[in-house]
């Protein structure tokens, strides 16, 4: 059976040819029946032969010159022709088509099966609208440089990412991220090729070429999902290599051992063994399989969860461990200053001078959170730090020389290392601590909201058979725990340095159960050592995001931890349907093969069940796609 990525579909052309073999096998069987035999209806069927089945046995010789000896094109051609040889030619020809006839209807629902899945990437687009010198002028969207400025017009899809300079609109994300209500877009807004404009004209500065843009990302990572096979696709790769020779062989003994040994006819038993051969095609396995793990990828690619490969969507069946990221997985990674606790001698305002003048020089959405609270206070934040008189101290905090007074800001670690004893006696949240001359400042604290939709998503996990949940954080204890205790986690580990989150990874790993999978949900940059050692790495709101889309095996167009729980439920589902195809085609195989071994099934009948197999199998992996995820 063809692969179902590389199937050349001529609708048109296919049924020109069904139809005039049809005709041709038609007239040979009136004939045939009118005149009893004969050589017009022998010359007649033999064409209708080579007009249906001419591709099959040219395909079976090319097979054989490549060592490709038992594959479907082989037993349909030996069954066939050795049907001619021993006096059927309308069987022969009857054969050849009904299963042309079959696979032209299993096509067809193939193609409508791609057409749909590929209809869920179909966000590339057509063109660009490129400014120039105040005119615009449309564009192939891989001609556009990074720089240029683009046009989008109210419904036209953005064709490059890029950064709005001008206007405001809503846009349609549903393609990138499966959400239906629209997002607000203005001026320094950040946009993604895929999206769709739906009200205002914008003005776009091109910010990556085509070739690394979102949508090219996306839709290279869909098409190539199918190179990464399941273990259940290997095997019955494997199954079919093994099971088309032994049943050669066993059609072979058909032929041969009755009429010798058990006084038969060897017409009779000759043409059991032919009807054995075309009841044993394994063409329903060989397609329906990778058929149903791609169905199911492109259903999981229309919910904005993007499975790079068969092998991660049926690992998604077995997860037994979710390890979560806190910051922007669980949380939202918005930080904000909720408690100033002042040493004697500091006001708030000192402290938080003291704390944004040493975090001037870091991007961490800490730092910006202590900044953004002193400019909200209207307070001198000093950025012209000198490189010498700054040093950041590993997994502690800073250490800042300003006119001549030392100031650190950090953790609890850092306070200790320098012999500071600080209050411990505050809310929980994140500490940052500030010294001035070795004299303890002060504390700031600093919250983080937890995502609306994370306790569910904890709860809906175990609900699927996750046993256990786990947080790593680099966090202080008591947030972590607090948050921990929040959501219902099974374990936390808090107060963990970038290397420490790997090794704490592994030895998680090592206690899960044999045969189930450990998944590890985090931001897809900061975490992409621990998305490499999982199981299964997930990035969560990767949307745009390049290296999360490279180092995750799964990733969450948006940032909602429950998309995992609806990625467990495609993969349990397709491997339902899998599982399914698997049984009911070995079923209906073995009870025709026996029907064929005694007689009772004829050439006929050895045809319907194989295309028909082949074609309910298909159709029930199409199932996948019409797959209602709960919410």
């Amino acid at each position: 059976m063809k692969n179902i990525l590389d199937i050349n579909f001529n609708a048109k052309n296919n049924l020109i040819r069904l139809i005039f073999g049809a005709c041709v096998y038609a007239c040979a069987f009136a004939i045939n029946i009118t005149s009893h035999g004969g050589t017009v209806p022998l010359v007649l069927f033999a064409a209708a032969y080579v007009i249906l089945g001419f591709d099959i046995v040219l395909r079976a010789i090319t097979n054989l010159f490549k060592g490709k000896v038992f594959d479907e094109n082989f037993l349909m051609s030996i069954a066939t022709i050795g049907a001619f040889l021993i006096g059927e030619a309308p069987e022969a020809a009857g054969v050849m088509l009904f299963y042309q006839i079959g696979e032209y209807f299993q096509e067809m629902a193939v193609e409508k099966s791609k057409k749909s899945i590929t209809g869920l990437m179909n966000i590339k687009p057509d063109y660009a609208n490129l400014l120039k010198q105040d005119e615009i002028v449309k564009v192939p969207p891989d001609t556009v440089n990074i720089g240029d400025f683009i046009i989008v017009k109210p419904g036209e899809k953005i064709p490059l990412d890029g950064i709005i300079t001008e206007g405001a609109s809503l846009l349609d994300t549903s393609a990138l991220t499966g959400e239906s209500v629209p997002r607000t877009a203005e001026v320094n807004s950040a946009v993604l090729s895929g999206c769709v404009n739906l009200s205002g004209k914008l003005t776009v500065k091109v910010t990556k070429l085509f070739g690394e843009s979102t949508v090219s990302k996306i839709i290279d990572l869909v098409e190539n999902s199918a190179n990464k096979k399941a273990k259940t696709e290997n095997f019955i790769t494997r199954f079919a290599r093994i099971y088309t020779p032994v049943v050669v062989f066993l059609a072979a003994l058909l032929a041969v051992v009755p009429p010798l040994f058990l006084s038969g006819e060897w017409h009779t038993w000759i043409h059991r063994a032919l009807v054995f051969l075309v009841i044993s095609c394994p063409c329903a396995l060989v397609l329906s399989i990778p058929m149903g793990f791609f169905a199911g990828i492109g259903k999981a690619a229309k919910s904005g969860i993007l499975v790079k490969g068969g092998n991660y969507l049926e690992a998604l069946s077995r997860l037994e461990t979710v390890v979560f990221d806190k910051t922007g997985t669980l949380t939202k990674g918005v930080f904000k200053v909720t408690q100033i606790n002042c040493a004697q001698g500091f006001s708030e305002n000192e402290l938080l001078e003291l704390a944004s003048c040493a975090e001037s020089g870091s991007n961490h959405p800490i730092a910006l959170s202590v900044i953004k609270e002193c400019r909200e206070r209207n307070l001198a934040v000093n950025e012209q730090i000198n490189g010498k008189d700054y040093t950041e101290i590993a997994g502690c905090g800073v250490s800042v020389k300003i006119n001549g007074n030392v100031i650190l800001a950090g953790n609890q670690k850092l306070m200790e290392k320098n012999g500071i004893r600080v209050d411990d006696s505050l809310n929980y949240g994140t500490r940052v601590y500030a010294a001035k001359d070795g004299v303890y400042a002060g504390c700031i604290v600093i919250s983080d909201e937890i995502k609306k939709d994370s306790k569910s998503a904890v709860s809906s996990l175990k609900k699927r058979g996750v046993k256990k949940t786990v947080m790593l954080t680099g966090d202080n204890p008591e947030t972590a725990q607090k948050i921990a205790e929040e959501l219902e986690l099974d374990e936390v580990y808090a107060g963990l340095l970038p290397h420490e989150k790997v090794e704490t990874l592994q030895k998680i790993n090592g206690q899960k159960t044999a045969g189930s999978k450990l998944a590890f949900a985090g931001d897809g940059i900061n975490d992409a050592p621990s998305l490499a050692i999982a199981d299964i790495g997930i990035a969560m709101g990767a949307l745009g995001s390049d290296a999360a889309i490279e180092a995750a095996d799964v990733v969450l167009m948006t940032d909602e931890p429950s998309r995992i729980c609806q990625a467990m439920d495609i993969a349990k589902y397709t491997g339902r349907i899998v599982r399914q195809n698997i049984v009911f085609t070995l079923c209906v195989k073995i009870v025709f093969l026996v029907l064929g071994a005694f007689g009772i099934a004829s050439m006929w009948e050895a045809v319907f069940a194989d295309a028909g197999v082949s074609l309910l199998a298909v159709l029930n992996a199409l199932r996948i796609m019409r797959f209602k995820i709960k919410t």
